[in-house]
């Protein structure tokens, strides 16, 4: 079963998680595939920029509690995208959650519909966003994410791009486009060499903080995941009860 949707326009491949019926889970096979996919891009001189979608109304709902991927595989998948040396960019006309915003912050460019909502979810589950702090401590306001770390609430794409978690917010999925279209053909007249050189300028930082800090965010997120309060947390949310923490 595929899991990864592809196709390509005048060097533009896009990539769209395709698991609807879990709402895009990161699935140990789901990031493997994206790996995979996102190998292929570098490869392939026939790549000008990636697009990263989705199908379905959510662009992802963050780990999949049920075949979660190991710590080290998301970790790797963060990096293959900042250091992909093609230009990506997030194209999201639905939800995102937990996880789902380490792959958001960790594209070059991410324009998302009005209809999008966001949260850091995994607070209420009982572990924390350890992993994807690499993508995006570097790159959204620190206030906005002590925040919306340490509540869980939702916002908006208004609020996403204020806080820098986001290029724009567009009304509609066309209006998504015609925010995109100018963008992509930018992309399109930009020498490779000079667009390779250019990412490689502005993820200097995050890529210091994948060097220094991956190693004891790894380890944190697996041990928070093999908690006694993350167990009883992912098990309410899967039988959709309030964990007993919740006052």
């Amino acid at each position: 079963m595929t899991l990864i949707g592809r196709s390509r326009a005048r060097g533009v491949e896009t990539l769209a998680l395709d698991s609807p019926d879990n709402r895009n889970a990161l699935s140990a096979a789901l990031v493997a595939e994206l790996a995979g996919a996102l190998t292929d891009c570098a490869e392939d001189p026939g790549v000008r920029a990636v697009v990263l979608t989705h199908t379905g109304g959510t662009f992802s709902a963050g780990a999949d509690l049920r075949d979660p991927p190991h710590p080290d595989a998301l970790v790797d998948l963060l990096r293959r995208i900042v250091e992909l040396p093609r230009p990506v960019v997030a194209r999201v006309t639905g939800h995102v959650r937990a996880g789902g915003l380490g792959l958001l912050a960790a594209c070059d460019i991410a324009v998302a519909s009005r209809a999008a909502t966001f949260a850091f979810t995994e607070v209420r589950i009982g572990v924390a966003p350890a992993v994807i702090s690499l993508t995006l401590l570097d790159r959204v306001d620190p206030r906005a994410l002590a925040r919306y770390y340490l509540t869980g609430e939702r916002f908006d794409a208004v609020e996403a791009a204020r806080a820098g978690l986001l290029t724009a917010a567009a009304g509609d999925g066309e209006e998504v486009d015609a925010v995109l279209d100018p963008v992509l053909d930018g992309l399109r007249r930009s020498a490779p060499e000079a667009l390779a050189e250019t990412k490689r300028l502005l993820t200097t930082r995050v890529l210091e903080t994948f060097d220094r800090d991956a190693a004891a965010l790894t380890a944190l997120s697996a041990r928070l995941f093999a908690s006694p309060p993350a167990r009883e947390g992912m098990t309410a949310f899967l039988e959709r009860r309030d964990p007993p923490w919740v006052l």
